[in-house]
């Protein structure tokens, strides 16, 4: 790396320097690093020899630098910027988020000579913030709300009991994950989990799903298929939406919990099963039992244990926990590396309603990854009816179709895997001609490489 003389560098403004706890270096109008502390040195593993004269965007490698340097909008505006967040790339190619604060260095006569960033590594608060993440998760379920630590307090009770359980919610609330953690901590954990959607399906195709057929049981039945009771033996089946059977499938069902026997379709003889049954609503079953729309000796069969999921706006405290969650599923699955929220955006989900519970935060941070391009999500990533009045009347800021979602998947990925359309399409999980198809819809103009060359 060719280096030229710096444009200043005092030895009394190191030691003053030096004794900052936040790393500090300073730019010439080149760009290039003219003094740069002991704690630069630290967070960095770049010593200050090496740095010094090197320009600032070669050392750092940070998220930043190529859109959104915070130096470059101080030059531009005569601002200083302060709490902005990024990730810098440390001598040993290790991620370190960090914390920074920008100002512009002037002479005695006031003429702009460079400037100068400090900034904060954040890595001790992330470990910290991921071990109160593991305090307060269980299994994929997070939270640090009284009523969740009820709920995580009777988990093991409940999983060590082999009684039916039924859980009731709103919709969005997380019921099959806290069934599968039930069925994972239980003495069935190594066996299947079978989780089926009851309101999915009409009766004539749910009797079957649930029940199985003998071959030539009907036209079709070719051969003989094992229904999801079969397929759960020895596990947990999940019956979600249990609120929405039929009374004819009621009648059905409660057989199998009073018996522990199965019929397929066209069997002529019962089959045992040693199955447990969970259970989910966002009904009021109590409520359809008084009047009659829910056969009251089935409601007291899957009522034997039951939990009560408060919605997401009954633990709001949870909110900041689940986001941090969220953030890091979504780095990991896109290959991101999303920082947090703004002040702003918190302030707002932690405000907001959500009809939608838990399942609405996970699409709000999902679609808030498909449009931020910076480190941190601002409120102009959120949904229209999230962000403030000014803008949501933003030109370019109504509410997204599907179409400009997948077209802006699309472009991401072709980014991400430098135009190459083999990798991209797996990726999105589609097919290679799909891939080609979309991206003729879209008029998407993939990169100039094709990525070819790259490893698979």
């Amino acid at each position: 790396m060719s280096k030229t003389k710096p444009t200043f560098y005092l030895d009394r403004d190191c030691v003053i320097l030096d004794s900052l706890n936040e790393g500090v270096f300073t730019v010439d109008l080149d760009w290039r690093i003219t003094s740069f502390n002991r704690a630069a040195e630290q967070i960095t593993g770049i010593s200050r020899q090496e740095a010094i004269g090197a320009r600032c965007y070669e050392v750092f490698r940070t998220s930043i630098c190529e859109n959104d340097c915070a130096l470059r909008q101080t030059f531009a505006s005569g601002k200083p910027i302060l709490d902005k967040q990024a990730l810098i790339v440390d001598s040993d190619g290790r991620r370190i988020p960090i914390r920074l604060g920008t100002a512009q260095l002037k002479d005695s006569a006031g003429k702009v000579i460079g400037g100068v960033e400090s900034f904060q590594d954040l890595s001790q608060l992330e470990r910290l913030q991921k071990e109160l993440s593991r305090r307060y998760g269980f299994e994929d379920i997070i939270g640090q709300s009284a009523a969740m630590q009820r709920l995580f307090d009777v988990l093991p009770q409940i999983a060590e009991s082999s009684s039916n359980v039924l859980i009731e919610g709103a919709s969005g609330t997380g019921k099959e994950l806290f069934a599968r953690a039930i069925h994972q901590l239980s003495p069935r954990g190594e066996k299947p989990f079978v989780a089926v959607n009851c309101a999915a399906l009409p009766d004539t195709l749910l009797e079957s799903e649930l029940f199985g057929y003998k071959a030539g049981a009907f036209t079709d039945a070719k051969k003989d298929k094992p229904g999801r009771f079969a397929l759960a033996e020895g596990g947990t089946i999940f019956l979600d939406e249990i609120g929405d059977i039929s009374a004819a499938m009621q009648v059905r069902l409660l057989r199998v919990l009073q018996e522990r026997v199965i019929e397929p379709l066209g069997a002529i003889q019962a089959q045992p099963i040693d199955v447990r049954v969970i259970c989910a609503t966002n009904r009021d079953l109590h409520e359809l039992m008084k009047t009659e729309k829910f056969r009251q000796d089935l409601y007291y069969r899957i009522k034997v244990v039951s939990l009560s999921l408060p919605g997401l706006a009954q633990r709001r405290e949870d909110i900041p926990l689940l986001i941090e969650h969220m953030i890091d599923k979504f780095n990991h699955l896109q290959d991101r590396h999303i920082l947090g929220v703004s002040e702003e955006v918190m302030q707002r989900l932690m405000e907001y309603d959500f009809p939608g519970n838990v399942r609405e935060l996970e699409n709000i941070i999902e679609q808030a990854f498909v449009l931020c391009r910076g480190a941190l999500i601002e409120s102009r990533h959120l949904p229209p009816e999230l962000r403030p009045e000014a803008d949501a009347s933003l030109p370019g800021q109504l509410p997204m179709k599907l179409e400009e979602l997948e077209k802006l998947s699309i472009e991401e990925a072709l980014r991400k895997h430098d135009g190459n359309r083999k990798l991209t399409a797996a990726a999105l999980g589609i097919d290679t001609s799909t891939l080609f198809r979309k991206i003729k819809t879209h008029k998407i103009k993939p990169p100039a490489r094709d990525g070819r060359s790259r490893k698979k």
